[in-house]
């Protein structure tokens, strides 16, 4: 368990939506994402990026959104 970060940003690199940033327990965790940014505003199809971040770990990867 630790603290946990999950952010997604468009291709300019700029922070669509928080989805985590807090402590979670150990384990396996599902999250969705329903294509809104941090304001609720639906965002464009289009290519977006995930940061997860938890102690010890960090992993950015790329995702398609289609609507």
């Amino acid at each position: 368990s630790g603290r946990v970060r999950l952010k997604i940003y468009d291709i300019r690199g700029q922070v669509v939506r928080t989805l985590v940033s807090g402590a979670m327990p150990f384990g396996t965790h599902t999250l969705e994402w329903s294509g809104a940014d941090d304001r609720g505003r639906a965002v464009p199809s289009g290519v977006y990026f995930y940061r997860l971040e938890a102690e010890g770990f960090e992993a950015t990867r790329k995702m398609m959104l289609l609507k």
